[in-house]
């Protein structure tokens, strides 16, 4: 082997142990924390940002924040994001009943990815929030109010149950609690420059950019690859969600990568995966969550099988939680 050859593989060996998980960060479950600015708790435990990837919540436990936020890891694919002056408590960190409830404030879900054995669900007020599609969710316990900006949601009150589609809210403090419960439209745009929002829009850029460095490391199925879930992520100091195949575009418009597709990120055909871009007519096609360009025929132009978009990921291949 030429000393350049050398070179080359120490190099490589040396950056996937900079960037190999922390010791610190546990295995990741549904309630372990993700993120944390400014003032947050669980009980008397005051949560910094040393607390991320080793701080889980149990069931039962509530997490708060004064003057700051928090995320929340629930099923692969999906983010629980805290805003200020608020507190939620995790009733069910099982994987197939996956459920928070808000006692109060402001919160919003991500949802990236989900199965049909997936039962993702919010506690509002009595109220009960299943979230069924990808998708983003706002809950806001003050106003009693449910807000689908994408997505599909089902809402249950007591014997009462209502579908909210995208583009709706349900006001659970206003509704008639003898009729039906009802939903209404309203101004997405009225709310996409709330704190919140821009935050959760960032944190989901993060992780996105996160994704593509991580599933870096496991191109072609690299040592410590077991398939979807979550993944440590050393350089941005939290877990990131890698799917197990193909391209996935979050509700916000970021592009998270399987390991065998990270080497068209941030492009791909020369389209960057936005939605803000995609407005201006090169939006890549979605179908069963993955995103093409030019349907099948876009893997295929670049020397590569288009089975490799096919379904396949899944968010508990492998175990889904890895370190």
């Amino acid at each position: 082997m030429r000393l350049s050859g050398i070179k080359l593989v120490a190099s490589f060996f040396l950056a996937a142990v900079l960037s190999a998980p922390a010791w610190g960060a546990t295995p990741a479950l549904p309630g372990t924390l993700n993120y944390v600015e400014g003032q947050a708790s669980i009980g008397d435990e005051v949560l910094n940002s040393k607390s991320v990837g080793s701080v889980d919540l149990a069931a039962g436990q509530t997490l708060a924040t004064g003057t700051g936020k928090a995320e929340v890891l629930m099923t692969p694919g999906v983010f629980f994001r805290l805003g200020d002056n608020s507190a939620a408590t995790l009733v069910s960190p099982s994987l197939t009943n996956t459920e928070i409830a808000l006692n109060k404030g402001q919160a919003m879900v991500e949802v990236d990815d989900i199965h049909k054995d997936n039962l993702l669900r919010v506690q509002q007020g009595g109220a009960s929030t299943q979230m069924l599609k990808t998708g983003i969710y706002g809950f806001d316990a003050a106003n009693g109010k449910v807000r689908v900006f994408q997505g599909e949601a089902l809402v249950q009150d007591g014997d009462r149950q209502v579908t909210v589609k995208a583009g709706h809210e349900l006001a659970l403090l206003n509704a008639d609690t003898v009729g039906k419960l009802k939903t209404a439209k309203f101004d997405k745009s009225m709310y996409q420059e709330t704190d919140l929002y821009r935050f959760s829009n960032l944190r989901s850029q993060y992780t996105a950019e996160a994704n593509v460095n991580a599933a870096s490391l496991y191109w072609p199925g690299g040592p410590g690859w077991s398939g979807a879930g979550w993944y440590w992520d050393s350089a941005f100091y939290g877990y990131t969600w890698i799917p197990g195949n193909g391209i996935f575009l979050s509700p916000f418009g970021w592009g998270f990568y399987s390991p065998l597709w990270v080497g068209y990120a941030p492009y791909y055909r020369g389209y960057p995966y936005s939605y803000g871009y995609a407005r201006g007519g090169a939006r890549p096609y979605v179908a069963g969550r993955q995103a093409y360009v030019g349907a099948a025929r876009g893997p295929s132009s670049a020397g590569v099988s288009a089975s490799h978009f096919g379904g396949g990921g899944g968010g508990f291949s492998g175990g889904g939680f890895h370190r």
